[in-house]
């Protein structure tokens, strides 16, 4: 059976990226308050907090499968790390330019924190570009995942 070591490194992102999800499920339930009529959102607010929410969990889940793929790519140095950060930064970074952009009573589109939005954006990019490129490396660079 192939088994796949963690990296202390893959190890503590993946806790605390696991621990975060509790946030989201928060986040969740604020989204049944609006939906049942709870909080007076404007369609642009509920839209934009829609949205903030499935890119919070969506890049968490993507962040633990990175920090698997980097370990098995063998990334080490500042090609791993930008391939084990660059998902949680954008898991982080993408929700909250959706959140902070709509926020303010009566809200029709987004303020200047939108741009926490592109800055996710790019964190996403290099993350996955990062990892892509690692695991592209000829297969005798790899990690081995056998015992």
């Amino acid at each position: 059976m192939s088994t796949i070591r963690l990296s202390p490194a893959s190890r503590r992102l993946a806790g605390v990226l696991l621990l975060s999800l509790v946030g989201v499920e928060f986040g969740g339930r604020f989204l049944t308050t609006v939906v049942q009529g709870e909080v007076a959102l404007t369609g642009f607010q509920q839209s934009f907090f829609r949205a903030g929410h499935a890119h919070a969990g969506v890049l968490l889940v993507l962040g633990l499968v990175c920090l698997l793929y980097a370990d098995v790519a063998n990334l080490r140095g500042a090609l791993g790390w930008v391939t084990r950060l660059g998902v949680p930064a954008a898991a982080i970074l993408m929700p909250a330019g959706f959140f902070f952009s709509a926020m303010g009573e009566g809200a029709t589109k987004a303020n200047g924190l939108i741009v926490l939005l592109y800055l996710g954006g790019l964190s996403l990019a290099a993350g996955v570009v990062s990892l892509g490129i690692g695991l592209l490396r000829p297969a005798d660079r790899l990690a081995p995942t056998g015992s």
